[in-house]
């Protein structure tokens, strides 16, 4: 997965500054992003705070590790039912 140019306080930073009335123009000019990802930000992560944003990083981990192991046993089930059948 592609690592972010900012961290989650600058994100958080960020959003604060357009909460604090600086036009997103002019905040994306000055931190070098496009008006699309300040959006994209706002729209996932508008309202939170430094620890809530931790707190969803972690449990989008756990959701992309329990996927896989659930990926990694239906396909040990069903190589099993496979195997089981055949005799």
């Amino acid at each position: 997965m592609k690592k972010s140019r900012f961290t989650e306080a600058q994100i958080i930073g960020v959003l604060r500054q357009a909460e604090g009335g600086l036009p997103v123009s002019e905040l994306c000019r000055e931190h070098g992003i496009s008006s699309a990802t300040f959006y994209k930000w706002r729209a996932k992560f508008g309202g939170m705070d430094a620890s809530m944003m931790s707190q969803m990083k972690a449990l989008e981990d756990e959701n992309r590790r329990l996927k896989r192991m659930f990926a990694d046993l239906s396909m040990q089930a069903d190589l099993l039912r496979e195997a089981l059948g055949k005799k």
